[in-house]
């Protein structure tokens, strides 16, 4: 599943016509989506009786029960399943859905869709207040309070499966619905069957519409025992079975240095060293999973980094993919809905602690602009090229530049969501605890500090940006840490108009309490934490530039009366952050040294980590865009879940790609 250097463009949707009764038709396979006697109930007969849904949920003995899906179509099966799963009564375990789908409709057509069933429109509406519309990639949604997470892949079945195989089981009931095998040949190929069986776990079920003997045999093929079943209204027959045979682990066509030789069981309790915006993320996430977790930091909660008052929700868009640009633009369709919905559920106030009112980016690149405006046609509500006249109309100030508009993206006050993650159920804060080592004692992690062992838990994520260096075996991390001052400029008439973020060469955000955060400069190799006037005077005269009317009032602002911050970026060598599994070095030094001489060889030894300890830092200054994505990486990976992003780009995340660079270029 690599792209890199293919030209971006949207998804293409599906073709979808409707029948004299209102219900959808692929025009591509010229097949209904969802029967026309009554789709509900045949997803009901067909799919949660043929899984014994919900009753296994009351007996299941995980934090997590996940279903497969190969075709997401109009989210009917979901709906119902989400439906079934509130209704029922007691604990249970959260629902996790995995679908699969290379042509989704569009807002439009799903809406049309799932109007025909009302007694779903409450979680319909929600669905589709989250859709991800057709930006490529994969996207997770997180529904009913972090309880329901749909991953959704907009992918051909079998690379996504394939894809997702190589981690291991995964999934413990498959919902087989693609078009007719008939029709849809490519949805029904042995080698899905066979990956599908490798991302289950032991007696994991499926069930699906059809009864078709090759599809019979293939699954039998693949392990699972297969039983023909009562089919729904007119059709005779259906299938459903279980896995009963264990299948042997996906071998990979890469030197697997990004999966780890061994599986950990899912922790019980958790360490998260550093409360700024990486670690309170990590730690809610975690907890949201039942793990107990201690949030320790050295000094207070959003101390560091995440103190700024004010930060811009940035992505990077390119008229081709690359690793940096497709995590970029998935973190943002993310943390934008994450953000949305702290707003929503009423954990952030609105101006006070942010606003998704969305942001402008100035670009003097005409060319790349135009070019991408036809491109981002088919995804307007992820960006949009505009005109000076059309950008201000939404600013509600005058600038004179074409770029870039962010519908969904905006402001965020750090600190005020450091705040209220850390208030998540199940993580315990612990401040100004000074400096605090990690040892690993008995397979179990200990944090220590001068006053004593503060903690000890069955993993430990580490989240103190430039810091993250100083802890055992971390110090060949190749981390920057870069110098940024902001300013808080007081609004006045001029300034007070503004409706949204702007950014330049700096940025300005609308006004919070009377004031403009402003910035942010870029001091590589400066140590200096006293606010400078010189620094102040380079956010102002970026600024003047950026917006020419007010230039000559901003060049009165008396620089040493400006309040202001000093903190630091922690970034990597090529701006990706660096999200997963600690290694363990000597151990990648002595399995993967063969590429001193041979950079192009395979070594098919899988990587070996030290056992529970990952990292989350390298953000730059990108950070509220991509940390919420990282903290579900994260929890996914403690937690045994299915990956919430493609393994090419979980690969370009992990700490360990510094490492096997080194070694490809013999430089260790």
């Amino acid at each position: 599943m690599k792209r890199n250097n293919m030209p971006w463009q949207a998804v293409q949707p599906a073709a979808v016509d409707w029948t004299e009764t209102g219900d959808p038709l692929s025009m591509d396979f010229e097949d209904i989506y969802y029967s026309r006697d009554n789709g509900l109930q045949e997803s009901r007969h067909v799919f949660l009786a043929g899984n014994d849904l919900p009753a296994r949920w009351s007996n299941h003995p995980g934090q997590s029960f996940c279903i497969g899906e190969t075709g997401f179509g109009t989210g009917l099966n979901f709906l119902m399943t989400w439906q079934a799963w509130e209704d029922l009564a007691g604990p249970k375990p959260d629902l996790h859905y995995l679908s699969i789908e290379k042509s989704p409709l569009t807002r439009g057509d799903m809406t049309r869709a799932l109007a025909a069933w009302p007694e779903l429109a409450p979680l319909a509406d929600d669905l589709l207040a989250a859709w991800p519309g057709l930006v490529p990639g994969q996207h997770r949604l997180l529904l009913a309070n972090g309880r329901v997470r749909l991953d959704l892949w907009w992918e051909e079945a079998e690379l996504t499966l394939e894809d997702l195989a190589c981690s291991g089981p995964v999934v413990d009931a498959w919902y087989l619905d693609g078009f007719a095998p008939a029709r849809n040949e490519t949805m029904w190929q042995q080698t899905l069957f066979a990956h599908a069986a490798a991302m289950s776990h032991p007696g994991a079920t499926f069930a699906t519409f059809t009864a078709a003997g090759h599809v019979r045999r293939g699954l039998t093929d693949a392990g699972f025992k297969v039983s023909r079943v009562p089919g729904y209204g007119r059709k005779r027959e259906s299938l459903s079975g279980q896995l009963t045979t264990a299948t042997s682990r996906a071998d990979t066509a890469d030197t697997p240095w990004d999966l780890a030789c061994q599986r950990i069981p899912a922790p019980a309790t958790a360490i998260v060293l550093g409360a700024g915006l990486a670690g309170c993320t990590a730690a809610a996430a975690l907890a949201q999973r039942g793990v107990l977790v201690t949030l320790i930091d050295q000094g207070q909660l959003a101390d560091g980094a995440s103190g700024n008052k004010q930060g811009i929700l940035y992505t990077r868009l390119s008229p081709r993919h690359s690793t940096l640009t497709d995590f970029a633009l998935q973190s943002f369709r993310f943390s934008s809905e994450f953000y949305r919905q702290l707003f929503q559920q009423g954990m952030l106030e609105h101006k006070v602690d942010g606003e998704l009112c969305g942001s402008f980016h100035q670009s003097s690149d005409s060319a790349e602009m135009d070019l991408l405006a036809d491109i981002l046609a088919p995804v307007n509500e992820l960006a949009q090229v505009l005109e000076p006249e059309a950008a201000n109309l939404l600013l509600g100030i005058e600038q004179q530049s074409r770029g870039y508009w962010y519908p969904r993206s905006g402001w965020i006050h750090p600190s005020a969501v450091c705040r209220v993650l850390a208030l998540t159920s199940g993580v315990k804060l612990l401040e100004n605890c000074g400096t605090v080592d990690l040892n690993l004692q008995q397979n179990q992690w200990q944090a220590s500090s001068d006053s004593g062992v503060l903690a000890t838990a069955d993993c430990a994520v580490i989240a103190t940006g430039t810091d993250a260096g100083k802890q055992k075996e971390l110090d060949w991390l190749p981390l920057q840490a870069i110098r940024g001052q902001t300013s808080q400029l007081p609004s006045d008439e001029s300034l007070g108009t503004l409706r949204a973020a702007l950014c330049h060469d700096g940025y300005i955000s609308p006004a919070r309490n009377e004031e403009h955060c402003i910035g942010a400069t870029f001091g590589l190799n400066d140590p200096d934490l006293t606010l400078r006037e010189e620094d102040h005077r380079d956010n102002l005269s970026k600024l003047a530039k950026a917006l020419p009317a007010l230039g000559p009032a901003l060049e009165t602002v008396l620089c040493n009366k400006l309040q202001g911050r000093v903190g630091y970026r922690c970034a990597s060598p090529d701006y990706l952050p660096m999200v997963g599994a600690v290694p363990n070095r000597q151990a990648f030094l002595d399995s993967y040294g063969g590429l001193r001489k041979n950079a192009r060889q395979i070594i098919p030894q899988r990587g070996v980590f030290v056992p529970g300890l990952y990292l989350s830092t390298a953000h730059g200054s990108r950070g509220l865009t991509s940390i919420p994505m990282a903290a579900e990486v994260l929890a996914s990976l403690i937690c045994n879940e299915p990956a919430p992003l493609s393994r090419e780009l979980t690969r370009a995340l992990s700490p360990a790609r510094f490492l096997m660079r080194d070694l490809a270029r013999n430089r260790i």
